[in-house]
């Protein structure tokens, strides 16, 4: 567990996420929604491992937060304007994109239907790890049926040993998830509400977006 709020701390917690990462283990982030596990987004045995510590199978995948926004253009099979349009409003923040990913990763994140979902989050220390390892496969810090992790502690109550390193970002408030919107057919649909509201969807998009179910 590394406190990140105290500067060689939050050092030393980067440096050993990041080889954490690089080694196919799992690490605990804070986020600006809840807290999440991830690992690396390209190992396919470590994603196995995330699902495996929250109890769940690849029926559920695995959503991909990224460092920057020009990372995106590299992990899909094309950035339609809609995408554009909605990472220049929302990102970083509390807003995720699925779109068809590019054919040549070889990544495993589930039973994803050939697409991804990305998302870069507002939170300084999340960036900060993203930046030094590139894309992570990250989900909510929870086993299956657990309520998610708003604290590191909580998190370490959850998951002992089976994540390597915590860094420690303090609370992260009210376990609000990302909203959710899907860029892969030919309209945009809203697949869950989060965060942003859909009438911010819709007016940053200027049309009125669909939402699923």
């Amino acid at each position: 567990m590394y406190d990140c709020a105290i500067r060689q701390q939050r050092a030393d917690g980067i440096a050993a996420a990041a080889a954490a990462v690089r080694s196919a283990q799992l690490v605990v982030l804070p986020t600006d929604t809840v807290y999440g596990i991830g690992c690396d987004a390209f190992d396919g045995a470590a994603v196995r491992s995330l699902l495996a510590a929250k109890r769940r199978g690849p029926d559920m995948p695995v959503g991909v937060l990224v460092g920057s926004w020009e990372t995106v253009e590299g992990l899909v099979l094309s950035v339609p304007k809609q995408a554009y349009t909605l990472i220049e409003a929302f990102w970083p923040g509390d807003l995720s994109i699925v779109l068809p990913h590019a054919p040549s990763l070889s990544w495993d994140l589930g039973n994803t239907r050939g697409t991804v979902m990305l998302r870069m989050p507002l939170h300084p220390v999340a960036l900060e790890l993203l930046r030094e390892v590139g894309p992570m496969a990250v989900s909510s810090a929870n086993r299956s049926g657990e309520r998610p992790a708003t604290t590191a502690t909580e998190a370490v109550e959850q998951f002992g040993d089976d994540v390597s390193v915590y860094l420690d970002g303090g609370p992260s408030g009210d376990p609000v998830p990302s909203t959710i919107v899907d860029l892969t057919g030919d309209e945009p649909v809203v697949l869950r509400t989060g965060s942003v509201g859909v009438d911010a969807v819709s007016e940053a998009l200027g049309t009125q977006v669909q939402v699923a179910g």
